[in-house]
């Protein structure tokens, strides 16, 4: 069906409607080459996000690691059961309050294998033992830290609760948190 007329009413020219289906032939579809960008370009957006979203997922990675993790629950075990009195998780405060915070690096590092330089000298793995009560605040009567002072620094941490029997720390509590650190 062939318009005759336009909007305006006058008649359609057949010279205009070959140059307008001349145009509309040169406005073609896509073609290969358009299809080939656009699936490179979208190859490499998805590369980009499988690239780059795990670090934007875990910003923040410590630097500490699962060798580090495993030897903080293992002293932890150690000074348990070192310094057990016989009931369940009940720990002598005595030698821990006295004993431990009298030792040095070298000691630390002899008891509990930890890492050393120059024959045991410094220190590679560094260890701090806290004794706090359960809601994560330290006990009154631990004025000098066992091992090195923890400042917030990243490190792997293993915590037991424990009882303490003795007569070094006054309060009455039923329970504890003996915490390691290591870095």
């Amino acid at each position: 069906m062939i318009r005759k007329h336009t909007r305006d009413g006058e008649h359609a020219r057949g010279d205009e409607r070959r140059s307008r289906s001349a145009i509309v032939r040169q406005e073609r579809a896509q073609t290969a080459q358009d299809f080939a960008v656009g699936i490179g370009i979208f190859i490499l957006a998805i590369a980009f996000v499988f690239a780059f979203l795990p670090s934007i997922l875990t910003p923040y990675d410590t630097a500490t690691g699962g060798a580090e993790t495993a030897q903080a629950d293992r002293i932890a075990d150690q000074i348990v059961e070192n310094l057990s009195t016989g009931g369940p998780n009940e720990i002598d405060d005595h030698t821990l309050l006295n004993e431990y915070s009298e030792w040095d690096d070298a000691e630390f590092a002899e008891k509990f294998g930890l890492r050393t330089v120059d024959d045991g000298d410094v220190l590679v793995d560094r260890i701090n033992v806290e004794l706090q009560y359960l809601d994560r605040t330290p006990v009154d009567e631990m004025d000098d830290p066992i091992g090195v002072e923890y400042e917030d620094q990243p490190a792997a941490s293993s915590a037991r609760i424990v009882s303490v029997a003795g007569d070094e720390i006054d309060d009455e509590e039923p329970a504890y948190r003996l915490v390691v650190r290591i870095w």
